[in-house]
């Protein structure tokens, strides 16, 4: 019996490691790359956008694997879906001071 106690013992510290992990690291980053996908595929024309780089804008033209932002008037750049970092959504413009 003492054996059969010890291989429970054993094997519960690295099952509850596993545990602790999955929680806290990899069930949080698979619903974020989860919720990154569903936000690139559901990209359409006027919405606002940061890029990953820091280039706010809008959407002009959506492709297959790219995207073309209107960044000023007559300023448009291309740039790949997975440069997009975050969608603005019901946030207030500015207005623009000339």
């Amino acid at each position: 019996m003492p054996q059969h106690e010890s291989l429970v013992q054993i094997l519960y510290l690295p099952t509850m490691l596993f545990l602790v992990l999955y929680f806290v690291i990899i069930r949080p980053n698979s619903q974020q790359q989860k919720k990154t996908k569903e936000m690139l595929a559901n990209l359409k024309k006027n919405d606002e956008v940061v890029t990953t780089s820091g280039i706010h804008g809008s959407v002009a033209i959506v492709k297959e694997k790219s995207v073309v932002l209107r960044v000023d008037e007559g300023c448009r750049i291309e740039f790949d879906r997975e440069a997009i970092a975050t969608v603005i959504s019901g946030e207030v413009k500015p207005e623009v001071v000339k």
